[in-house]
């Protein structure tokens, strides 16, 4: 079956689609740097630009697979009716409008489920007017960690199917069934932890620079499922195993704080005035967070290069996690090596990607219920 993608970042959910098995023929977005790297590791059938111009370039598709930004959407954000990039949600439908595939998917923070357009909360105004033009549709949400992505990010999933698709009741694949599938092998089923997920890498080589590659050496052979299966088509060395930059603070604050600490755990004596109030008003779980190495980490954002937005000091050494620890956090193997102009360019498409793991589950689950 053939699936267009839009609103595609770096492509984390048209490769999930695409392990899956399906034929991915059209995607596009309008950061040149992320089609750039969905170009080199997906296919040359990336068209960037703006999505409102080039609607009528959207080739004939039995699926629509995407996820429209959301950052007005966060819960961490300001929900704004009027914020532009609320708008390319509206977009979204219109492709799916014009096209009429036979199933489409979007993918969005759950922040969305509290956002309003022309009054009413957008998944009930889109639910209705995907009925308007014959759609059954389903809105789901979904944790990551679920999927054996060893990492606590939840999304909402709106899936559409035209009538007459479904062959059966759709529900998402079991994760017993999907761990067979993904992992091949009977072991017990368990959430991924840090330490799964990031021990036979070793400590960085060098700071992150404007390239970043470096070719690094692994540390010692996989120990982990998971590991093995991020290393299995890129068995030499590393790229993007580097540290970011850290301040002198945020070494001496990493010292006193333990796996699975927080910024709780930094003295009052050298904590800054914002970290102070924070400790007075709390609820900061992820703030100056360390992640736990029998744990998952907390959601990988685009600030995974800061301390003070997320779990990002890694559990073993004393710095922050590396861009490809965070490539693994989110499910990439290690072959994806993301083509980036800047360094904030390579955080924001590692953090706001869909982590391919949790994408092959969501097609895997339509694959079924469509009986493709």
């Amino acid at each position: 079956m053939k699936v267009a993608g839009l609103f595609v970042g770096c492509g984390g959910l048209d490769l999930g689609f695409k392990e899956a098995g399906f034929d991915i023929v059209w995607a596009n977005d309008i950061n040149q740097d992320s089609c750039k790297t969905y170009q080199k590791h997906i296919g040359g059938h990336v068209v960037a630009g703006d999505i409102k111009e080039l609607i009528n370039d959207i080739p004939q598709a039995d699926i629509i697979i995407g996820g429209p930004p959301c950052q007005s959407f966060s819960l961490v954000g300001k929900r704004l009716e009027d914020d532009e990039r609320s708008s390319l949600v509206i977009s979204y439908y219109d492709a799916i409008k014009k096209i009429m595939p036979k199933v489409f998917l979007m993918e969005n923070v759950p922040g969305l489920t509290s956002s309003k357009f022309n009054g009413q909360k957008i998944p009930d105004y889109l639910a209705e007017e995907f009925k308007k033009i014959g759609y059954e549709t389903f809105l789901i949400k979904v944790k990551a960690v679920d999927y054996f992505v060893p990492q606590k990010r939840e999304r909402i999933v709106l899936i559409g199917f035209r009538h007459g698709m479904l062959k059966k009741e759709f529900k998402l694949i079991s994760p017993e069934l999907f761990y067979k599938l993904i992992f091949n092998n009977n072991e017990v089923v368990k959430s991924i932890s840090a330490y799964d997920a990031l021990d036979d890498l070793g400590d960085v080589n060098g700071n992150l620079t404007s390239d970043g590659l470096c070719p690094t050496a692994y540390k010692k052979n996989s120990h982990s499922s998971y590991a093995k299966l991020m290393r299995s088509r890129q068995p030499d060395f590393l790229t993007l195993h580097v540290v970011p930059t850290m301040s002198e603070k945020d070494k001496k604050f990493v010292q006193f704080i333990p796996p699975g600490g927080n910024y709780m755990d930094i003295p009052d004596s050298i904590s800054t005035p914002r970290i102070m109030k924070f400790k007075q008003t709390g609820g900061r779980t992820t703030t100056y967070a360390r992640l736990h190495p029998e744990k998952p980490s907390y959601t990988v954002n685009t600030y995974f290069n800061r301390p003070n937005v997320g779990s990002n000091y890694h559990y073993f050494y004393e710095r922050l996690i590396s861009p490809r620890e965070a490539l693994r956090l989110q499910s990439f193997p290690d072959n994806f090596t993301p083509y980036f102009s800047t360094q904030r360019s390579l955080f924001m498409q590692i953090g706001n990607a869909v982590p391919p793991l949790l994408a092959r589950a969501l097609a895997e689950s339509i694959k079924e219920a469509i009986d493709a």
